[in-house]
């Protein structure tokens, strides 16, 4: 299974003089039953400075946990730090929250998990709802437009930085390149449905580890051992639960009714065919069924909120994705403003700004109450789970497949940001939407360009390129020039 990032393959910054535990702290006394290693309420104030600094996608939000919980408190091991990231890289679901789920729970047991997982959502939720309700607002005047114009075309650029990065380190026999390409036109060609193309992957993945095991070559380095001074927490000191089936299956009863309590009550209260009920169906099937990390979930999200739904234009899906690579948080926070147009428009007999809030928490809470228990549930099995060649070959396929997948989210989000209008082509089998030539938007295709020169040549970090990127929009915008 391949994500955005690990810090080991990207740059990590600098440690920052963050105190480890203070003594006296550590020495507290804690519940047996919890084995706390760090204070809870110290835990949940480091939780929440860290749930501010999430910024950049998986890579930077991985980045800011290796900078505060390693180089800065020292409060996990370096190794034991990728072990879990490793874990938390086969589920589906946003890795990044998923890790800080599971550091969270090696500190302060399952409380800890839920806190950390729930900070880590909590900035980006309140974020991306207030964005929404502004663009709901304001949204047709020439600033607002003009500032969404500049932003989207950015985004092509961090998609493109994507498929590379993860084809880099996916693609790297020419089974897993089939692989790869079969999936990307499965999607952009035949209009092979996601769910679809990850399990036949998978499949593909297991048949070579089983029948062709060289064309699934090994990582050439493994885990890396603990660099720098020893954590102040040892491993022994974290907290550790005995894999029990009980304790598997009272963890999955839990979840599964803290998850499908609310949905059946939307279905009771709205109806089968509501707005709601067809949110929650649609973000719960994406919640665990989306493999390959924020940018492949996208995808999937992109045609049935776009193609299937017609909630959102294809403009304002990259609109959405734009304003969730600039708020904190993971990146599948974009569910929010897919969630609030969609119910602000299709109320039902609810004023519209209620249903665009109640929309926005359900999606929230389908999306990722899936993605905390898959940690709960799978922690205390995982050197199990690691451990099994049979998994581990069908995850190297989905990884292939996961860049075909972002390279067909790319081109979709390419024709709905630098063309005005598409034309369907359907033959047979065949499913194509095809730019209109003639409707090329100039402004959009300069602004890509210029931020592909400075995310691949000049290597600035998204945030900063999507602000010169809102910048130019603007003032293309308020010149005059055609920027929608």
């Amino acid at each position: 299974m391949t994500r955005d990032a690990s810090p080991a393959q990207q740059d990590v910054p600098p440690p920052t003089a963050v105190p480890p535990v203070p003594a006296a702290e550590a020495a507290a006394p804690v519940p047996a039953h919890e084995q706390a290693a760090v204070p809870f309420r110290t835990a949940v104030r480091a939780w929440f400075a860290i749930s501010l600094q999430t910024f950049g996608g998986p890579a930077g939000q991985i980045a800011v946990m290796q900078r505060e919980l390693i180089d800065g408190r020292r409060w996990i091991g370096q190794r034991r730090f990728l072990h879990a990231m490793n874990y938390c890289m086969l589920l589906p679901g946003p890795e990044a929250q998923q890790l800080a789920c599971y550091v969270g729970l090696l500190l302060n047991g399952t409380r800890g998990a839920l806190v950390a997982g729930g900070l880590f959502v909590l900035p980006g939720l309140v974020a991306l709802l207030g964005l929404s309700a502004i663009y709901i607002a304001f949204g047709t005047t020439t600033a607002v437009l003009a500032l969404f114009a500049g932003l989207a075309p950015a985004v092509l650029a961090i998609v493109a930085q994507a498929v590379v990065r993860v084809g880099q380190r996916s693609l790297n026999s020419p089974a897993l390149v089939a692989v790869a390409v079969a999936a990307f036109l499965a999607l952009a060609l035949f209009g092979v449905p996601f769910p679809v193309v990850v399990t036949a992957a998978g499949l593909a993945g297991w048949t070579l580890g089983r029948w062709r095991p060289a064309a699934l070559p090994q990582k050439s380095k493994g885990e890396a051992d603990d660099a720098g001074p020893p954590p102040v927490i040892s491993d022994d000191a974290l907290h550790s639960e005995p894999p029990t089936v009980r304790r598997t299956l009272k963890v999955l009863a839990v979840g599964v009714l803290a998850w499908g309590l609310p949905v059946l009550a939307v279905i009771l209260l709205t109806g089968p065919h509501s707005v709601f009920t067809q949110q929650s169906g649609l973000f719960s099937v994406a919640a665990v069924t989306t493999f390959g990390g924020a940018y492949a979930v996208l995808s999937f999200i992109a045609q049935q909120a776009v193609s299937v739904y017609g909630w959102l234009s294809p403009r304002e899906m990259v609109r959405g994705l734009a304003l969730a690579e600039t708020t904190p948080g993971p990146l599948i926070m974009v569910v929010v403003w897919v969630a609030t147009l969609a119910a602000f428009r299709q109320p039902g007999g609810l004023d519209p700004w209620v249903a665009a809030v109640l929309a926005s928490l359900l999606v929230t809470w389908v999306t990722f109450v899936p993605s905390i228990l898959f940690v709960l549930l799978g922690a205390p099995w995982m050197e199990r789970l690691r451990g099994n060649r049979s998994l581990s070959a069908a995850l190297t396929g989905i990884s292939a497949a996961v860049v075909g997948v972002i390279a067909n989210l790319a081109v979709f989000f390419a024709t709905g940001t630098l063309f005005n209008e598409t034309v369907s082509l359907d033959a047979g089998p065949l499913h194509l939407q095809l730019p209109d030539l003639g409707t090329l938007r100039p402004v959009a295709v300069v602004i890509a360009l210029l931020a592909a020169v400075l995310i691949f040549r000049v290597k600035w970090s998204v945030l900063r390129i999507l602000g010169v990127c809102a910048v130019l929009g603007l003032v293309a915008g308020l010149a005059g020039l055609p920027v929608t």
